[in-house]
């Protein structure tokens, strides 16, 4: 199960098998808690588990199941930075002026934990460590995404896993993210787009995700053919 559920500017998925009825899909909201609003976009892996350990104890038994790395956990921060010596810094502009490079990822253009804040994530783990720690204390995993395909990608046109696709065939140039330079917009109508955002989910759900936060995807533009691709990948898994 995942959970994929709107918000003001980015949405979250309840993902369930087909099977279920869709009006019980989310008979309540989600209960739980993000990093952002405690960390912004620089929390790392012991301060998220500190984090968990907290919610286990204290708010589980009244149904708050859900514990999020929220927003940039692919970013390892600026030159020089030491998650060790926490101090925060704007992730939303780390990537302006074309200097885009530097994020942890994959060679198909994935986004990947940045190393130096979840360190459980070498050998290409990803969050799966991460998440069998949730998982382990009775609670749920989720993570925050940005819609679309990283600008470091479409530079290196890197490869669509399982296609002959690359990045520069999905890409919308005209589409980026408007407060967020470190990412393009996924053009659905594009051959490949859907084989895209299938290995992202693929990638998700290897790691034991429960709930996928989605961002830049309802304002200022809803990004109707985007959604769908997501949620259809969902569907299939």
């Amino acid at each position: 199960k995942i959970i994929f559920v709107f918000l003001i500017l980015s949405l979250s998925f309840p993902v369930f098998s087909q099977q279920n009825n869709f009006e019980k899909w989310a008979p309540a909201p989600p209960m739980g808690w993000n990093s952002y609003h405690a960390y912004y976009g620089c929390i790392t892996e012991s301060q998220f588990k500190n984090e968990v350990n907290v919610l286990a104890k204290k708010l589980l038994p009244y149904g708050y199941e859900y514990a999020i790395v929220d927003y940039c956990w692919f970013n390892p921060g600026p030159k020089g930075w030491d998650p060790d010596k926490w101090i925060t810094f704007d992730v939303g502009k780390a990537y302006s002026n074309n200097n885009f490079g530097g994020m942890a990822i994959d060679k198909y253009g994935r986004l990947l934990p940045a190393l130096n804040r979840f360190p459980s994530a070498a050998n290409n783990k990803g969050f799966k460590p991460l998440a069998d720690y949730v998982h382990a204390k009775g609670m749920k995993f989720g993570i925050h995404i940005m819609r679309g395909i990283s600008r470091e990608a479409v530079e290196k046109n890197m490869p669509v896993y399982g296609t002959n696709f690359h990045a520069k065939d999905i890409v919308s140039f005209t589409d980026s993210c408007r407060w967020n330079a470190s990412m393009y917009g996924v053009d659905a109508t594009k051959p490949g787009a859907a084989a895209y955002y299938q290995s992202l989910l693929n990638l998700y759900a290897s790691w034991g995700v429960d709930f996928i936060k989605v961002d830049d995807i309802l304002s200022p533009i809803y990004h109707k053919g985007e959604i769908e691709l997501i949620r259809k990948a969902i569907d299939k898994w």
